[in-house]
């Protein structure tokens, strides 16, 4: 069959092969963003740009120097790279400048509006102990196991670590703190929007958190 005919003999006009062939590729490369993601906010970028105040614009080299770390002379560089994907898929903002004195092109970045979702914070609701969640080696090893669930009927956790995720949490330390971490973040963001709008707790004088971890969404 021809490449460019479809189910029911449809055939495909060069725009939309093209298109198809663009997000075939983009899809080959899906796992990238999130692991740039979540570099970016191991470096802290995110916070380094809000402390510069609202709709701050920094440069690569900006951010560079305020970096935990200042042994690589080319983090400008490579910083700017990551951020270069980050912008391309509208996490963050930019501009080009021209600097003046040797007319160069600068990028400079900013926060866009779903930033906000990943910058830590004392009281919660960040999405980013999710995204650690998410994209940690234990739950990734899982993944590769997809096809043993439908091929064995196996658990892809089991299949992966030889126990249950139950099981695995109580020998693991730092996975444990960050899977409840990521859901007492999250909870926190879930809760502010169900009570903008459900009033069914009003008028109550005792509620109880059955099962709920540490009982942070209570408060």
């Amino acid at each position: 069959m021809n490449f460019k005919e479809g189910q029911q003999g449809k055939t495909w006009t060069d725009d939309e092969d093209k298109h198809a062939q663009q997000y075939a590729m983009q899809l080959v490369s899906s796992s990238v963003v999130p692991m740039v993601l979540k570099a970016s906010i191991e470096l802290g970028v995110f916070e380094i740009i809000q402390r510069a105040g609202p709709g701050a614009l920094l440069s690569p080299s900006q951010i560079a120097s305020q970096l935990p770390s200042q042994g690589n002379p080319k983090a400008p560089l490579f910083l700017d790279r990551l951020l270069r994907l980050l912008a391309s898929h509208s996490i963050l903002t930019f501009s080009l400048v021209t600097n003046h004195q040797d007319g160069q092109v600068d990028r400079l970045y900013g926060l866009a509006p779903v930033a906000k979702y990943f910058i830590r914070s004392r009281g919660g609701g960040s999405l980013s102990p999710w995204l650690d969640l998410y994209q940690h080696k234990v739950t990734i090893d899982s993944w590769y196991h997809l096809k043993d669930a439908v091929l064995e009927g196996a658990n892809p956790f089991n299949k992966a670590h030889g126990m249950s995720a139950v099981e695995y949490i109580s020998t693991d330390a730092r996975f444990e703190d960050i899977f409840k971490t990521s859901f007492i973040d999250y909870n926190k963001l879930f809760v502010e929007e169900m009570l903008k709008s459900y009033q069914g707790f009003d008028g109550l004088n005792v509620l109880v958190d059955v099962g709920g971890g540490n009982g942070f969404i209570l408060h």
